[in-house]
């Protein structure tokens, strides 16, 4: 335990401090765009992230993993400032950090294991697509030398960590940020700047409590909100965290992530700010630049609330160009280009999940969306492949009139009209012999179908006898069957 904690904490302390100085740079600019977009002041997006990172860096489920406001959480709370106000949005993000604690307790952390690979490369690739698009405002009706800055960002970024010696020490994209506010200064070319974006806080964040009506008509109100905003959260939180699982080759807690992200919730609506999650494009900034305990989180939470507060006047001379130049960088580094190759090779009904996801990510903008698109066409292929492995043979004795029937494969809602029209029912036979030591009964509808097939060849005058049943099948058809049963075929017939 005392060594994991100290490889957690202690193991990289050079590397976290450096990718901490990064990311939190990268948090500003897009922590105030955040806030823009739903709609409150700047300040509350840059505290929830404070508060968020920071509070995350204890009690999430891994390590290296930034989490603050998020574009995909702000887009949820635009009706609820515009109809009710701050106060409202303060109440729902405790809430919503309510209903996430309660998700890592029933453990849906565990849900993730049903989200498939290629679902989890659509999200990827959509994700990258919108951290690109976001950045395409900042290059628009801008000055040729908001493209030059932005060009030689992209150069540093790529060419510095190729020199000896130093390339490695230092982390790009913090030589990026740098070089490209001193040539800002020295050049004096008129660029956008993080200024520009809006006021920075000038005071640390205060405990406060929502001041709002304690009322089940309030609760009707926020309860919505905090659902959805607990589910993107989430989503997009576990989703991030195996993305991290796989570029560092570790594990994460996905329950331990739900509750650690619900705590940061609750902290940041008590200290005024909104709701947020992991960030994907965060996250893969602070592992490029060498971050990889959970002091880089929380270090980069601390220097935002430094910068913002303390050195506001000198972060504010910063040109977005910079930033826009890192986020360009962490674009590219998290689209799986393979994945295009792959296209050939891999099943249609692979690429089909992979594209809807990314189709339906980019165009709603919601990732919660996506996700559960590709969640529910992966199942549906699933499905319908597992049905084909379901055949039914059919075996007579000659000698005798009689005639058995062995069943082969998964019995399920996709599968039990070709397991009923397997069956030859206008054939003349004493008995019937239907074998199930190689089949599997899923559901009701299954049992349905088995029922439907003894009850037919009964009508035709034949003895039916079932053998070869599994407990697992014992159990579901003597719960759900009714061939055996007199008294439920008589009411079903009755209710004819």
């Amino acid at each position: 335990m005392l060594l994991t904690l100290k490889k957690e904490w202690f193991g990289n302390i050079k590397g976290d401090m450096l990718s901490g100085v990064v990311v939190a740079l990268a948090l500003i600019p897009e922590a105030i765009a955040f806030s823009i977009i739903a709609g409150v002041d700047p300040k509350v997006g840059l505290y929830a992230s404070f508060c968020i990172a920071v509070v995350i860096a204890f009690v999430g489920g891994r390590s290296g993993m930034i989490s603050a406001a998020t574009g995909a959480m702000a887009l949820l709370m635009v009706t609820l400032v515009k109809q009710h106000g701050l106060e409202y949005l303060l109440a729902a993000t405790v809430l919503t950090g309510v209903l996430q604690i309660s998700a890592g307790y029933l453990k849906l952390g565990s849900l993730m294991s049903f989200v498939s690979r290629s679902v989890v490369v659509g999200f990827v690739n959509a994700l990258a697509i919108l951290i690109f698009m976001a950045q395409l405002p900042e290059l628009s009706n801008v000055s040729w030398h908001t493209y030059a800055f932005v060009v030689a960002g992209l150069g540093i970024i790529y060419g510095f960590p190729l020199l000896p010696l130093v390339g490695k020490l230092i982390p790009s994209p913090l030589v990026t940020i740098v070089v490209i506010t001193l040539a800002s200064l020295m050049l004096g070319w008129d660029v956008r700047t993080i200024g520009d974006m809006g006021t920075l806080p000038d005071t640390l964040p205060l405990f406060l409590i929502p001041n709002i009506p304690l009322s089940f008509e309030t609760l009707q109100i926020i309860f919505p909100y905090a659902a959805a905003l607990a589910v993107v959260g989430l989503l997009e939180s576990l989703m991030t965290a195996t993305i991290v699982d796989e570029l560092t080759d570790t594990k994460s807690d996905k329950n331990r992530e739900c509750k650690g992200q619900g705590v940061a919730n609750i902290v940041a609506g008590f200290f005024g700010g909104m709701a947020g999650c992991a960030m994907i494009g965060q996250s893969v900034i602070n592992i490029k630049s060498g971050g990889r305990g959970r002091l880089s989180t929380l270090f980069a939470g601390v220097m935002l609330l430094i910068m913002v507060v303390f050195l506001s006047q000198w972060l504010s001379l910063i040109p977005m160009a910079a930033l826009v130049a890192i986020m360009i960088m962490v674009s590219i580094g998290t689209f799986d280009w393979g994945s295009i190759k792959r296209l050939k090779t891999l099943p249609l009904s692979t690429n089909i999940v992979m594209l809807s996801t990314v189709v339906v990510v980019v165009w709603t903008h919601n990732l919660a969306y996506g996700v559960l698109t590709g969640v529910l066409l992966a199942s549906l292929f699933f499905a319908n492949k597992i049905s084909h492995f379901m055949y039914v043979d059919r075996l007579s004795d000659e000698r005798s009139s009689a005639v058995s029937y062995k069943v082969v494969g998964q019995v399920f809602f996709n599968s039990a009209e070709r397991f009923i029209n397997s069956f030859d029912f206008k054939e003349v036979v004493d008995k019937v012999v239907i074998d199930l030591s190689r089949a599997h009964f899923w559901d009701i509808t299954g049992v349905s179908a088995l029922d439907k097939v003894v009850i037919k060849f009964r009508r035709e005058g034949a003895e039916v006898e079932v053998i070869g049943l599994n407990e697992a099948n014992q159990t579901i058809i003597d719960r759900f069957g009714i061939h055996d049963k007199p008294e439920e075929i008589e009411k079903m017939m009755g209710g004819h």
